[in-house]
This record gives C-alpha cells, sequence and structure tokens, in this order.
C-alpha cells in the first residue's frame, strides 16, 4: 500500500502523449489519437542521414509520443524550450551541461505496483497464491555532442505475498544495473551508422522471439555490441551478445554470462508505399545463431547449439495491420541434429476509418516438437532467443514449443483513454509423442506419456487506462481450461488476475 501511495503522490499536471505498448509492455502506455507526427521522441535523429530510415522500424522499440518503454529511444531536445514544458518534470528531462547545449543530460524514472493473484499456481491445484511486485527504476542519458552518448539504469525488484512459489532474481532483486553502455554514430556518406556496446535492451525483431519480457520486475537485457548501417530504405546491423546472469543481492553480482552467446545479422528493407493502394510494410530478414551451454531437453542435458534463419512482414495497409514472422531453426543438441520451425502470423482489421475505432483480430502461432523428452532421434523442439510468453498465457503457462495455438480477438476504446482486449485462444500441440511445454523448456511431466492435441482453451481480457499521460493502471484475467492432454495428466484448470498501476517521467 505504501508502495501504491507513493506512485500516486507523483501523479500532477498536465503531461505528454504517451507510446503504444507491445503485449508484453505493461509500462507503456496506449496512443493518444490526436497526437501529431512530429511530436517529441519521434524522430531520434542526432546524427541523421539525408533521407534517414524511419525510425519506427529501426528495431530500438516503438515511440509514439514522448516516453518509450526503452527510454534511450526518447528524444527531449524540445526542452531546451522552455515554452514546451508541460510541469517540472520536463526540466529533468534536457539539463544542458554545456553553453551550446551540445552537452546534456536527460533523467527518467518508473515506479510500478503490481499485484498478481493466482489459483492453481502452473495449472497444479494448491493454494491460491498472491504476489505484491515493485519495480523502481532510474536512469540517466548523457549526451556529449551530436555522436557520443552514454547511458545507464539501475532498478530494483520488490516482492511479497501468500504462498509464493517463485523467488526468482528476475522478480525479487535488491539492486540491478540493468542497462549501461556508450554509444558513437555519425553520418557517413549520406548513411547512418552506429555502434553500441555494454549491457542493453536488444529489440530488433519480433517480440514473439526477442523481448523485454516486462512481465518480470527485471526486464531481460544482453552484453556486447550492436553495430548498424542505415539508409533512406533499406538498413543492416550486426550484434555480438551474452545474455546476463542475475544474483540476488546489489549490483556487484550480476555478470555478462559465459555460457550464452546470441549473435547474428538483421536486414531491413521498407517497401514501396502504393502497394495495396497505399501502405507502410517493412520486410526484415535475419539470421541468428544462439549458443546455450548446458541445455536441458527431456532426460538429456548438453551444449545447444541453434541457427535461425527467417523474416519478418510487419506494418500496415489500409484498415489492416499484420506481423507475420517465419524462422526455420538447425544446429546441434550434443550429438542430436535440430530441425525446427516456428511461424507467427498476427493480423487485425479496424472496423471504421478513427484510429481509435473497434478492431478485430486473429493470430496463429506455431512451434514445432518432437524428440524432446525422448533424449534420442532429431531434435524437433522450436525454441526462442528470449522471446515474451504472455500472448501465449498471461500466467506464462505455454510457450511456442510444440504448440499450435489459434487466438481471435476484439479491442475496442471503452471510452477516451481506456482500451479493452477480449480474446479467445485454442491451444494444442503439434506431436503427440511430445510433451507440452511451458517457458525455459520445461515440460508439463506425464504430458508425453497420454494421447490427444488439444491442450487448453484461454478466455482473458485486459485493459488499460490513462488515468493522465504519465500514470496507467492495467488489469489482466485469464482463464484456463484444461482440455484432455493437460487433464490426463493430471493438471487442472485456474484463473489469473493481476493489476498494476506505473507512473513513469
Amino acid at each position: 500500500m505504501q508502495s501504491i501511495m507513493l506512485a500516486l503522490a507523483f501523479a500532477g499536471a498536465a503531461q505528454p502523449n504517451l507510446p503504444a505498448a507491445s503485449s508484453d509492455d505493461e509500462s507503456a502506455q496506449a496512443p493518444v489519437a490526436s497526437q501529431a507526427a512530429g511530436d517529441v521522441g519521434q524522430d531520434r535523429d542526432e546524427t541523421p542521414a539525408t533521407d534517414p530510415y524511419p525510425r519506427e522500424a529501426i528495431g530500438e522499440g516503438q515511440v509514439v509520443g514522448r516516453l518509450a518503454s526503452t527510454r534511450w529511444t526518447e528524444d527531449w531536445r524540445a526542452m531546451a524550450d522552455q515554452t514546451k514544458r508541460d510541469d517540472f518534470l520536463d526540466r529533468l528531462k534536457f539539463l544542458p551541461l554545456s553553453d551550446d547545449g551540445e552537452v546534456y543530460l536527460t533523467l527518467s524514472g518508473e515506479i510500478r505496483v503490481r499485484s498478481d493473484f493466482l489459483t492453481n499456481t502452473g495449472l497444479v491445484e494448491r493454494p491460491t497464491e498472491r504476489r505484491d511486485r515493485l519495480r523502481v527504476i532510474g536512469g540517466a542519458d548523457l549526451h556529449l555532442g551530436p555522436n557520443v552518448r552514454l547511458f545507464a539504469e539501475i532498478a530494483h525488484g520488490g516482492l511479497d505475498g501468500r504462498n509464493l512459489t517463485t523467488q526468482q532474481t528476475n522478480f525479487k532483486n535488491d539492486l540491478v544495473v540493468q542497462q549501461a553502455f556508450a554509444e558513437v554514430s555519425g553520418d557517413i556518406a549520406g548513411l547512418e551508422a552506429g555502434a553500441r556496446y555494454g549491457r542493453q535492451e536488444f529489440l530488433d525483431g519480433s517480440a514473439l522471439l526477442i523481448g523485454s519480457r516486462d512481465f518480470n520486475t527485471i526486464r531481460f537485457v544482453v552484453n556486447g555490441l550492436r553495430t548498424w548501417v542505415r539508409g533512406s530504405r533499406v538498413r543492416a546491423g550486426l550484434f555480438d551478445f551474452e545474455f546476463t546472469e542475475l544474483g540476488a543481492g546489489g549490483t556487484s553480482d550480476d555478470r555478462s554470462d559465459d555460457d550464452t552467446r546470441f549473435s547474428g545479422v538483421n536486414l531491413g528493407f521498407v517497401l514501396p508505399t502504393d502497394m495495396f493502394g497505399g501502405s507502410k510494410l517493412y520486410f526484415d530478414p535475419f539470421i541468428w545463431r544462439l549458443r546455450q551451454n548446458d541445455l536441458t531437453w527431456g532426460p538429456q542435458i548438453a551444449d545447444d547449439r541453434r541457427l535461425y534463419t527467417g523474416a519478418r512482414l510487419w506494418g500496415s495497409a489500409g484498415p489492416i495491420t499484420v506481423d507475420w514472422n517465419a524462422n526455420y531453426q538447425s544446429g546441434s543438441f550434443g550429438d542430436r541434429d535440430i530441425s525446427a520451425w516456428q511461424v507467427f502470423l498476427s493480423q487485425t482489421y479496424r472496423l471504421g476509418e478513427d484510429r481509435t475505432a473497434p478492431s478485430v483480430g486473429l493470430r496463429f502461432d506455431y512451434g514445432s516438437g518432437g524428440n524432446g523428452t525422448s533424449g534420442t532421434g532429431t531434435l524437433r523442439t522450436a525454441t526462442t532467443p528470449y522471446g515474451i510468453n504472455a500472448p501465449f498465457g498471461y500466467q506464462i503457462t505455454m510457450t511456442p514449443t510444440n504448440l499450435l495455438a489459434v487466438t481471435p480477438g476484439f479491442n475496442f476504446q471503452a471510452f477516451k483513454n481506456l482500451s479493452v482486449n477480449l480474446e479467445y485462444q485454442l491451444s494444442y500441440r503439434p506431436e503427440e509423442t511430445d510433451a507440452v511445454y511451458r517457458p525455459i523448456n520445461r515440460p508439463y511431466v506425464g504430458t508425453d506419456q497420454v494421447s490427444g492435441h488439444k491442450v487448453a482453451d484461454m478466455i482473458r481480457m485486459q485493459t488499460r487506462w490513462n488515468i493522465t499521460p504519465r500514470l496507467l493502471m492495467g488489469t489482466r484475467t485469464e482463464y484456463t481450461i484444461a482440455r484432455n492432454v493437460l487433464t490426463r495428466a493430471g493438471y487442472a484448470d485456474s484463473f489469473f488476475a493481476t493489476a498494476w498501476l506505473s507512473y513513469r517521467f
């Protein structure tokens, strides 16, 4: 309660518009229909090319106002003009450290309080669980002229409740250096080029494959180097990262995990805008390599070497919005070959001309399975580098491994600044001889020993209410109906509800 009152105490005054949120991003607010295309944060072009690549498609998260979930994507140079500041906190967004304003500091922060209510956690009959969680983040973005910047962000995660089934370090952590990197960028022959080194969020791809995992209290970050070059219609990027292994204490026990390595190349193309009578579409091929030592699949522990070859087509054409992803996974797991597929197809249709008009949608999600629990043969279990799992189950019960999910949905704006999303998910397993999986390659014990394909049905609802432009209240509710595969293995229905309050500046 004290945490909630602390968050509310800051929620005053008129504030700027906020960005759209991904399905896993609980902190970013929904866009306001009246936003102008040139609003602050839309065009972070410190060293712009002659005709820069669209900022929403460079793989740094979406910014549709002044705030973004990934805070270093924001551009606050307009706050140098005092007439554009809405309140005293805007003063913290541009603190000049040189007379010409080329050297300046931007401060940011977030307080999120959240409470989860779960029955039969993990689909196992057990006492009702309540998780009370607190997230506190503080960040500083130092710009040393137009070509160099330093960014740092620390975070605290608190956890309390009743009948807790998790004490993981990404839920409960005294203090974490969440991000800390240096960046150099510049204009080379009309192209924007740059490099970023250190601990950072890397989101250049579908969130179903690589996401911030905002469901956690401490967000997912990687350590290493990202480079890029961008023209007006084509871009390319190279990266080489290790994951982060979090300790439970202060900042000194968080380390770069030598047992993981994630590297690859990303490309991007702006498709012609006259397609389909007018569109805004992007095509992003990629080749990634993920090495994870001592990974567990069923009874076997071995090194997993996985190569991802795939592409993403996403954007909008009139009232239709699409996000289509496909990837093939090859490589080796110990002395076994890997051959797996994932396909994610999401599309929505807006039922009106206005941006706030209701929309209907349909998602088709597939992740192959096979030999995940047998310990022999070609491994056909698909997995993601660090994709989000909330779209497959709000209580993180499912992951796109041996999963086929079909999810119709309906989204509408109940009243100004309050949006509602309704979904019904039908979940199946494609390979009957393999298990049903939860995140981190964990099988539901016994599901590989029972027959059937139908796993579960999920009824869910999400709401987002922008109380003020900096203060968001959100809710998620979900009822999971266990079907024949789960019930035959002894699993039960479950109910999940969560509410959170997030204040950001």
